[in-house]
């Protein structure tokens, strides 16, 4: 069953009709009560540019707001979720809709950007997570997981801070829907009007910003490519893309 379908057996009403053809890609960025769904308004635009540089990946360069009692929920294959503080618990429904969002083909790429471990948004999100999936640990990737090594090989995470060098995630038979740091990429990623990062990346400046970049082109190619990377055919191809 797609993931339209399961749509269509969750919410009723008319059906929905798309004028238009969606980008490759698209950011669509979950709103929930209390806590701080947005915290980095402006992180989109330089990783849509960096995305549609450095791969062949074509990309909207707005994002979609979405709520989990929304239909078109299940359109948006990549949700992404940010927060520093601590929610307010999802209902059962909003619960049932997202397993199902996550066990029937979507990807949720969550990130806490205060970093306080055990604490406001990553407590919640833990809290949530175990309701979401109760059979499935949310818990550190292995450093061969193909999210390492989708379009880079990347053996370390940046982020405006630096918080875990790892990825974590919830992997299901040999997919992970649900990928989660806390080093706050978006915060390395945003920059304001003017062209400016509207944060440092402490404590390893630029190289540790260039590396939050390089986390979340392999977040995205994974999300559209699953684990076909783990092939070592590709190893030395994607050796010859650390100088970009």
């Amino acid at each position: 069953m797609g993931l339209g379908l399961v749509m269509g057996a969750l919410f009723k009403g008319p059906p929905l009709v798309w004028g238009a053809s969606f980008p490759h890609f698209f950011f669509s960025q979950l709103k929930y009560r209390g806590g701080e769904w947005d915290p980095h308004p402006q992180f989109l635009e330089a990783m849509i540019e960096e995305l549609e540089i450095r791969t062949s990946i074509d990309a909207m360069k707005e994002r979609r707001v979405t709520l989990l009692s929304d239909p078109e929920l299940f359109f948006c294959p990549f949700l992404y979720m940010a927060g520093k503080y601590e929610f307010e618990p999802w209902t059962p429904l909003e619960r049932e809709v997202l397993r199902r969002f996550l066990t029937y083909g979507g990807f949720l790429f969550a990130e806490d950007t205060m970093g306080a471990k055990g604490f406001g948004f990553d407590r919640a999100f833990r809290r949530e997570m175990k309701l979401v999936l109760p059979n499935d640990e949310l818990k550190r990737l292995p450093p061969d997981h193909s999210v390492y090594r989708s379009f880079y090989l990347i053996e370390n995470i940046g982020g405006r801070q630096r918080v875990n060098p790892y990825l974590e995630g919830i992997t299901i038979d040999q997919w992970t829907p649900v990928i989660y740091s806390q080093n706050d990429l978006s915060g390395a990623w945003a920059r304001d009007k003017y062209g400016k990062w509207t944060n440092e990346c402490l404590p390893g400046g630029e190289p540790q910003r260039s590396l939050a970049f390089k986390a979340g082109i392999n977040i995205i190619v994974y999300s559209l490519t699953s684990d076909y990377k783990k092939d070592v055919i590709h190893h030395p191809i994607i050796r010859k893309r650390q100088n970009l």
